[in-house]
């Protein structure tokens, strides 16, 4: 299963919008943040299980994409180690669209086999921005090998996600 044809047009979309409009103004200097994501594993399947997510994100930016590095857990035992890079696009002061892609390493413990140990992670992510910059969103992903594995058979997740500035955590 490859990347869906409408995600990856919601994402040329996304990223000509942000190089069109220039999404910066609102921006500021963003700290880095932890991000707590909680949800449903395998939304589109038979297997679906609890997911739990955590992730670093960078606060370093060079033309509008930040880093960001993550582990994920299902109540089925699965695990997933990811990297990769997102693209803030602020929509107003509020609101912020984040389109993002990564790559990492898969163990389906007692959960979906997804046919690879490397897998491919694309999605997007719409959140609300608190006056201290934290976020409270909804995540929607998509998980699969791209037909590098013997099978391909995907998934989809869909999590809430809170983002706290890491400053908020060390702050006195």
């Amino acid at each position: 299963m490859a990347i869906s044809p409408i995600l990856r047009a919601i994402c040329s979309a996304t990223l000509v919008l942000a190089l069109l409009v220039g999404t910066r103004a609102y921006a500021g200097e963003d700290p880095s943040f932890i991000a707590f994501h909680a949800g449903a594993y395998d939304v589109n399947d038979n297997e679906t299980a609890g997911q739990f997510n955590l992730e670093y994100r960078s606060s370093w930016d060079d033309w509008y994409v930040k880093p960001f590095a993550g582990v994920m857990a299902t109540t089925d035992a699965a695990i997933y180690g990811y990297g990769g890079f997102m693209l803030d696009i602020y929509l107003g002061r509020r609101f912020v669209f984040t389109p993002n892609v990564a790559v990492g390493f898969y163990s389906d413990g007692d959960g979906k086999d997804l046919g690879s140990v490397i897998e491919f992670r694309s999605g997007v992510e719409l959140a609300y921005r608190f006056d201290n910059r934290a976020r409270l969103g909804v995540a929607f992903h998509h998980i699969s090998n791209a037909s590098i594995g013997d099978s391909n058979p995907g998934t989809e997740t869909l999590t809430l996600v809170f983002s706290l500035p890491l400053n908020d955590l060390f702050s006195d």
